[in-house]
This record gives C-alpha cells, structure tokens and sequence, in this order.
C-alpha cells in the first residue's frame, strides 16, 4: 500500500505543524505561570472572567474556544483554589461562573509572567517569520 503513495509528504503536514506550534507555545506561558500555581488556561479563564464578568460555563468554553469538560477541570481546581466560584445560572440548567477578589489579585500577581511569555512568544514569532521570508 505504501509503494504506491508517497507519504514524505505527510511529514510537511500543516496541521501537524501547528499542533506541534501550539504545544511549545503552552509550554513557553506555563512555564512563566507555574510559579503562580497557574497553568495557560487557568490564566485564560480568570481573564475572561475579568474582562466579561460572570458567565454560564458553556458561554465561556465557547468564547475561549475549549470544551465544555476541559473547562470543567479547570474550572474546578479554580474553584478550590477560590479564585473563582459558580453559582446556579437564571434557570439552573447551568452553572455561572465569576472571578472572585482572591481570583482577581492571582491574575494581578501573574499577570507580569503573562507578560514576559506574550513578549517571548511575539520575538519568536517575528524571528520566524522573517526567517521564512528571507528564505
């Protein structure tokens, strides 16, 4: 089967490219958040919660583009953590969830590691890229 297709090819796959992309920059801002007790979608969470307020859970998996039980974990250790806390949703179907003032100085405090990964992952960028172009 594989005599006849020529699978090198598969090895300039973009979307492998990306997943691989995506992988490294998560390692890069978990790094800067890990001494905050923080993982990249934890941060991103109390983020979104701070910029929107409260939201019902599939409403904020939605707008940070996760599902519904990805968000769920995180959102429980949040929730242990008190940085956020939920609360039953205008028809109780869903729960709300809400940055707390403990959840709102954790994201103070790490917002300066955010900062130092945002600003690395932008000089790679842009190193890459004019490395393609010149190319």
């Amino acid at each position: 089967m594989t005599a006849s297709i020529n699978l090198s090819a598969c090895m300039q796959c973009h979307c492998l490219a990306a997943r691989r992309t995506a992988r490294a920059l998560t390692r890069l801002y978990d790094k800067q958040l890990r001494p905050h007790g923080l993982r990249t979608t934890q941060f991103s969470v109390l983020v979104a919660l701070a910029t929107a307020g409260p939201m019902r859970v599939g409403a904020l998996a939605a707008a940070l583009g996760l599902e519904r039980t990805t968000l769920t974990r995180s959102a429980d250790l949040l929730e242990r953590n008190g940085w956020v806390a939920s609360e039953a949703s205008d028809d109780g179907r869903e729960r709300r969830m809400r940055l707390t003032k403990t959840g709102q100085r954790k994201l103070e405090s790490a917002y300066p590691a955010w900062k130092t990964a945002q600003d690395s992952a932008e000089t790679r960028i842009r190193k890459s890229s004019l490395t393609a172009a010149t190319a």
